[in-house]
């Protein structure tokens, strides 16, 4: 390796977690909390929705696919954008839109309006995603990436939670305009602090070779020498898709897509169609909100037990057990008849699993690919990930439509659990494998950079 790469990737990749590093984490949780309250806001409103205009579920199908396709755009649109314009710039565009399209959502009268405003939601929650976990990233050592990531991303859950918690106490008395209230300001307010308190990615800004006075002050504050030839950044050179399957990256890649197109099938089918069905069951709208919130409290007790047997066991071990037992949870849901106290705590064990997985699966993939592509790499996996998340609600519709049974419609993620539990179990032999010629690759590429 090169000594002009040693030094600052070196840097960056050996960087000592202080202030600077805590505050940028922060930020970076603080935006997808709200983020996550955003993915969850329709699934909260529809029940109250079908009672206040007299519609049937399966009407609302609609929503749910346009958010998901709106998160698709979006993501697979920040990297590029995030690599031309930066992280920051992409980060704060997508809480502007969230917070418009949100606070537009309390004045709609009919489905054909609120359907265009969660496809515009869905592409602010979309760009966000992929800008957070590149921007904390950079901002963390190689040994702590994937853990550090993982933690990050327990803010989409944390918010759904914590929103659920809200949203079931002002139900009953402010009705369901106030979800998109809270969904509109929540971003509008974090805006003024990511401007002046959130640095832009180094990798992006020296790159770039133009650093004013705020960049030159991040640099030392990384100890990177300004004085050091750039060229030997681990950045994206050509077109960044391509490096997705090149240096032995290409089985890799597939089967992360297929995790996530698996497993986010299954998060949205259930997190998005759970207060409706609950609701159909014979639950209160305040009640089954609240049940469905206890799915989102699971991936905040299962990331701290995830995060710590990942970094010892490695990440597939441990989230292909983590899978298989979302299968068995959500069967649970789908076919017994359980008391109300003992659904509930199945429910918060189906999130542990479920998207306590997909917190792990988006540290792991954080960490499997390279700088120079992993803003791209994380952005196509959640994008192409999305198109789960866009047929998981439309099948849930279709079946609720054809008179199945509400909860049984859940029971098709255990399909699409099982084979992402596969993909999880071939890619750990794959990659203890291939880690040695993967190892020799980077470093020749790091030389001839």
């Amino acid at each position: 390796m090169s000594p002009i790469r040693s030094h600052a990737e070196t840097r960056l990749e050996t960087q000592k977690i202080g202030p600077l590093q805590f505050r940028v984490l922060f930020l970076c949780m603080l935006a997808q909390i709200f983020d996550g309250f955003d993915i969850s806001s329709i699934s909260m409103a529809v029940p109250a929705l079908i009672r206040s205009w007299g519609l049937p579920g399966p009407a609302f199908a609609n929503t749910f696919v346009l958010s998901s396709v709106g998160i698709m755009i979006g993501a697979l649109a920040s990297g590029p954008i995030g690599d031309r314009i930066g992280r920051k710039p992409v980060l704060i565009a997508s809480l502007v839109v969230l917070a418009v399209s949100s606070l537009a959502c309390t004045h709609v009268r009919g489905v054909s309006d609120l359907v265009m405003l969660r496809l515009i939601t869905g592409i602010g929650i979309g760009m966000l995603l992929p800008a957070t976990v590149a921007l904390s990233s950079d901002y963390l050592p190689e040994r702590l990436r994937a853990g550090g990531i993982m933690i990050v991303f327990t803010g989409a859950p944390l918010g759904g939670f914590a929103g659920g918690m809200l949203v079931s106490q002002l139900l009953p008395s402010y009705g369901w305009t106030s979800i998109f209230w809270i969904g509109g300001i929540l971003p509008l307010v974090l805006i003024p602090a990511a401007l002046f308190w959130l640095p832009e990615s180094p990798r992006f800004l020296l790159a770039g070779g133009r650093l004013n006075e705020s960049g030159q002050r991040l640099m030392r504050q990384l100890g990177i020498d300004l004085n050091t030839p750039r060229d030997h950044l681990d950045v994206a050179k050509g077109n960044p898709l391509t490096g997705l399957f090149r240096d032995g990256l290409a089985a890799t890649t597939i089967l992360i897509w297929i995790m996530f197109f698996c497993n986010l099938l299954s998060m949205y089918l259930i997190g998005y169609w759970m207060p409706t069905v609950l609701s159909l069951s014979g639950l209160t709208p305040a009640d089954a909100v609240f049940a469905s919130a206890l799915r989102d409290a699971g991936p905040l007790v299962s990331v701290f037990a995830i995060a710590p047997l990942a970094t010892k066991f490695g990440a597939p071990n441990v989230l292909r057990v983590s899978l298989f037992l979302g299968i068995i949870f959500i069967a649970l849901v789908g076919l017994a008849a359980l008391p109300y106290l003992a659904l509930l705590a199945v429910i918060f064990l189906v999130g542990c699993c479920t998207v306590g997985s997909q917190t792990g699966l988006n540290g792991m993939t954080g960490a499997l690919y390279p700088a120079r592509i992993r803003n791209t790499g994380m952005a196509w996996a959640l994008g192409v990930g999305r198109l789960g998340a866009i047929f998981g609600p439309w099948l849930g519709g279709v079946l609720l439509s054809r008179g199945l049974p509400p909860r049984q419609i859940f029971l098709v993620a255990c399909v699409t659990a099982a084979i992402a539990t596969l993909a999880v179990a071939v890619l750990g032999i794959i990659n203890r494998r291939r880690a040695p010629e993967l190892a020799t690759r980077e470093t020749a590429h790091a030389t001839n950079a």
